[in-house]
């Protein structure tokens, strides 16, 4: 993927979603779909906040791909860690 590189200590959790995504399938971030066919990005921020456990984990699928966040930033897709804070 080229462009922006995305700073995983002050991006929100669904920019790193999108950029693992965008990794793990060889495609533009702006190419994908909207991640919000899948998720609420805002809803996703907010729950890995800042002070947010590290006991949350959220799964949901992408075009056919298992995608896990969890709560220490981790961003998995198709079972490959593509980031954590």
């Amino acid at each position: 993927m080229t462009g922006a590189t995305l700073d995983y200590h002050t991006d929100s959790v669904s920019l790193q979603v999108i950029d693992a995504l965008a990794d793990a399938t060889n495609t533009d971030a702006s190419d994908l779909e909207p991640l919000y066919d899948v998720v609420d990005p805002e809803a996703l921020d907010q729950l890995f906040q800042s002070g947010s456990g590290a006991a949350v984990r959220v799964e949901f699928e992408y075009h056919g791909m298992p995608v896990e966040v969890r709560g220490d930033g981790t961003v998995t897709v198709n079972g490959t860690v593509h980031g954590s804070r």
